[in-house]
């Protein structure tokens, strides 16, 4: 029988159950209303990217333990014998102005590896903003193209779908769509030797304005990582 993959929800409970908190004490502690903290732990609500920010800070824990039950690996680490399905409708998205982030397989904690599916929107350099930095490397596979890749050393080049291209990542860079394509769609895999890779990348996509973080819509989601030529098969 197949568990029931966590939620921001089941995860924001399992916490204040294991510090035998009542939620009017989670709210004092996070400083987010007691009302909120009820609908998002019954899954009717999300929460902002500011107030998962605010709500890590207030309980001293990393962003990415906020999408993570607890480890059980065994003490000596040699064999964690992790394993985690990735399905897209169980994606944590993470919106912003250039890109939706759809971050895979979310209950895993300090993930040396992040997998995504990314939607990628802006169609010039000018609208981007400044390249994008971060520790360890990525790799990109374009599963609806073209997209134009753009590096701090390298001069842009354009990738087709199934093309694909791996980079450093501390290098500036930033993924745009020709003009005239009204969005791309990739997966992405970053690695990094430090643990907190994923708090890493989300702070990173803090710094875009205005992002948020919801989970992903089953149906659009599917329709995202689907390219068109099957889409129009069906």
């Amino acid at each position: 029988m197949t568990s029931r993959q966590p939620t921001l929800g089941s995860l924001l409970r399992g916490l204040r159950a294991r510090n035998n908190w009542t939620l009017k004490e989670m709210s004092e502690r996070t400083g987010i209303p007691l009302s909120t903290l009820s609908k998002v732990e019954h899954d009717r609500l999300t929460l902002t990217y500011d107030k998962l920010l605010q709500l890590s800070q207030r309980l001293n824990l990393r962003m990415s333990e906020l999408f993570a039950e607890p480890e059980t690996a065994s003490a000596g680490g040699a064999i964690t014998a992790r394993r985690s399905i990735g399905r897209l409708e169980e994606a944590i998205r993470v919106q912003t102005p250039n890109y939706d982030y759809y971050y895979l397989c979310p209950e895993l904690r300090r993930k040396r590896m992040v997998p995504t599916v990314t939607r990628i929107r802006a169609h010039s350099v000018q609208e981007f903003g400044e390249l994008v930095r971060h520790p360890g490397e990525e790799y990109i596979y374009v599963i609806e193209g073209p997209v134009e890749i753009h590096t701090e050393f390298y001069e842009p080049v354009t990738l087709q779908t199934g093309e694909s291209i791996y980079i450093d990542s501390t290098m500036g860079h930033a993924y745009i769509v020709p003009e005239g394509i009204e969005e791309a769609v990739v997966l992405g895999v970053c690695s990094s030797a430090e643990e907190d890779l994923m708090e890493s990348l989300m702070t990173l996509h803090h710094e875009e304005p205005a992002p948020t973080v919801v989970r992903a819509p089953p149906r659009r989601l599917e329709a995202a990582a689907t390219p068109k030529r099957q889409r129009a098969r069906r």
